[in-house]
């Protein structure tokens, strides 16, 4: 008898859910005219054509640069004490990405509805399975296919003498993968914070970086094909189990990061990608039991208390240095703008995850103005972790960069010095005003550009190139001269002092 009501249950969902698409699809079929739908058509077929178009000859150009180097060329570091393989490398990367996909995936939620179907189908009782599932086998299915196109550049990067029918595979064998770490969030979603499930998590990611990176042919992807089936095949009966609170709180993430994009709101993302991440409440908890003599002490405190709390451990910043060291250190030398251009992405990816506290008070700036201490020092306070913390990472990295033989020992002041102003700029970036969406779009020969809302997402990154620029300029010429350090000292504390004293909200 269960398993009648059962079945009538999934088929009475699935009826609901496809009552629901086909009036959703006659709804937007009823508001939109054919010769709209045509030009919207044709100017995102442009668009793409040229981006392919620009990223295909990219690709060859940066294939050519790679295939003129011999084994003898260098990058920064001429004579490095330690040589990674150039496959080492790629490995690494496959690895972060594959692990990034889950992580990304657990936490915002492969299994998830949205605000509307919370309140119309959750409700309902009737098994939930048809709901979910259908949605989630095409979010999957879409990430393996774009992560097979976006792999296929990597691979003819990483090996240039495979034949094309290899890099197919590997690209393939990256994209089945892809689908694997979806199924695989989609089994730590329902378990919770099964231990088990998160090991076997991390050697599925290094076993298929390994496969994909050295043994990319027939067989490896169809062991990862085989490997994405099973875990599908273990999603399927589960994702009607999934509790409406997580598919809630999923869906509501997932609009959260989806909404963002489209306005290219950079602190939304973050504050949408961090919402649920659990943080140490007790850390810093100690630094309440010191007497504070000023406002501005007490202030201070509490962005160091705040800093600590919502960025308990350092594991993203570590990664990234130890990604860049591995740049530098791969067989025959990367090209030096490559080298060069890992060192920016980097202290721009590092900074930017430094910036949660900033980013949570600028949701409510009026605050600042009720506290009894001068805004310019207000913003100095909220800038201080922010400014000591890069410094820390940026004198790490010029550390090791001069052990290894990149420029002399004043690198590591350099550095120091310019994670100051790279701090100052997370501030910038957290505080920048709202997007303003009444500026038409620049129409050029690649499609329409938002150029006023590109200058907004650029807020704070543009002062942490420019902090970066007296390191890379230094890293370039292989010497550390006087007047960069001078430079570079007055550069750092400019941005930092215009970042304190330039109220973004203008309200005081």
């Amino acid at each position: 008898m269960s398993t009648v009501i059962e079945v009538g249950s999934a088929a009475r969902a699935g009826e609901i859910v496809r009552f629901t698409r086909r009036s959703a699809r006659r709804y937007n079929r009823s508001r939109t005219s054919l010769p709209d739908l045509f030009v919207d058509v044709y100017v995102s077929v442009l668009a793409l054509g040229c981006a392919v178009a620009l990223a295909v000859s990219f690709v060859l150009a940066l294939r050519g640069e790679f295939a003129q180097r011999s084994a003898t060329d260098s990058g920064l570091i001429a004579d490095p004490v330690l040589v990674l393989p150039s496959q080492a490398l790629e490995v690494l990367l496959t690895f972060a990405a594959l692990a990034a996909v889950v992580v990304l995936g657990r936490r915002l939620g492969p299994l998830a509805v949205g605000g509307p179907e919370s309140t119309w189908w959750l409700s309902l009782p009737v098994d939930r399975r048809p709901m979910v599932w259908g949605p989630f086998l095409r979010r999957a299915v879409l990430a393996g296919a774009g992560a097979t196109v976006a792999y296929t550049p990597v691979s003819i990067l990483g090996a240039l003498e495979r034949a094309p029918l290899t890099h197919a595979y590997a690209a393939a064998t990256f994209g089945v993968l892809v689908v694997a770490a979806m199924g695989t969030a989609a089994l730590l979603q329902g378990s919770g914070r099964s231990v088990g499930l998160k090991f076997a998590a991390a050697g599925i990611a290094v076993a298929g970086a390994f496969a994909t990176v050295l043994v990319p042919s027939a067989w490896s992807f169809g062991a990862a094909l085989v490997l994405a089936m099973a875990l599908l095949r273990l999603v399927s009966p589960r994702a009607g189990l999934v509790s409406g609170g997580e598919l809630t709180r999923a869906g509501a993430v997932s609009g959260h990061v989806g909404s963002s994009l489209y306005f290219m709101d950079s602190n939304e993302l973050l504050r949408a990608v961090r919402a649920d991440s659990r943080t140490a409440h007790r850390r810093g908890a100690r630094y309440f039991r010191w007497p504070m003599r000023s406002p501005f002490a007490a202030l201070l405190r509490a962005d160091v208390v705040g800093f600590l709390r919502l960025h308990p451990t350092p594991t993203t910043a570590v990664l990234w240095l130890v990604a860049c060291v591995a740049v530098m250190l791969v067989d025959g030398g990367l090209p030096v703008f490559v080298q060069l251009g890992a060192v920016v992405l980097a202290g721009c990816a590092v900074a930017s995850g430094f910036g949660a506290v900033a980013r949570r008070a600028a949701l409510v700036p009026e605050l600042d103005g009720l506290v009894p201490v001068n805004p310019t020092l207000v913003r100095a306070s909220r800038a201080a972790m922010p400014a000591a913390t890069m410094m820390l990472w940026m004198a790490l990295l010029g550390g090791v960069l001069a052990f290894l033989g990149a420029a002399g020992p004043m690198l590591i002041l350099v550095s120091a010095l310019a994670g100051i102003g790279m701090g100052a700029g997370t501030v910038r970036g957290a505080s920048r005003p709202a997007t303003d969406w009444s500026a038409p779009p620049v129409e050029t020969p690649f499609g329409p550009v938002p150029r006023a809302q590109l200058a907004a997402l650029l807020r704070g990154v543009d002062v942490t190139v420019l902090s970066l620029m007296p390191v890379v300029l230094t890293l370039y010429l292989g010497v550390v001269a006087l007047p960069v350090l001078v430079v570079q000292a007055v550069i750092s504390g400019v941005v930092f002092l215009v970042v304190a004293m330039t109220n973004p909200h203008g309200n005081g």
